[in-house]
């Protein structure tokens, strides 16, 4: 059974941080780029960031950059994403997915969690 299950959502008001972190199977972890999408209501689902699966190539979204950061620990086939300065326009279901390679579109990842809502206030 593949499994991806995100934690660390919640509610925050703006300037404030959250750290997200999503738990793998380990042989998914270990063979798969890991990225973090959002979702807001009405909006397309979005890529916010990628990791490769050795660390050397980072994807950030340019509403992201300078405020989230991702980053793996293959010992806990675990992926975070440390997220600072929130603002409003951050609210969004966050889901944790894994796919072959790193790239921006959500359909090209193969694996998702089931999502952890982040709400950030004014």
């Amino acid at each position: 059974q593949v499994q991806l299950v995100e934690s660390g959502g919640g509610l925050a008001q703006a300037g404030d941080s959250l750290t997200l972190s999503c738990t793998a199977s380990g042989r998914l972890f270990s063979s798969s780029v890991m990225g973090w999408f959002r979702q807001a209501p009405g909006k397309e689902r979005e890529l916010v960031v990628a990791i490769t699966r050795s660390g050397d190539r980072i994807y950030y979204a340019d509403s992201v950059k300078g405020r989230f950061t991702i980053s793996r620990d293959n010992a806990k086939n675990t992926v975070y994403l440390q997220m600072n300065s929130l603002k409003p326009e951050d609210t969004a279901v966050y889901y944790c997915a894994a796919g072959p390679d790193l790239q921006s579109a959500a359909v090209k990842y193969n694996y998702w969690g089931q999502g952890t809502q982040v709400t950030v206030s004014s």
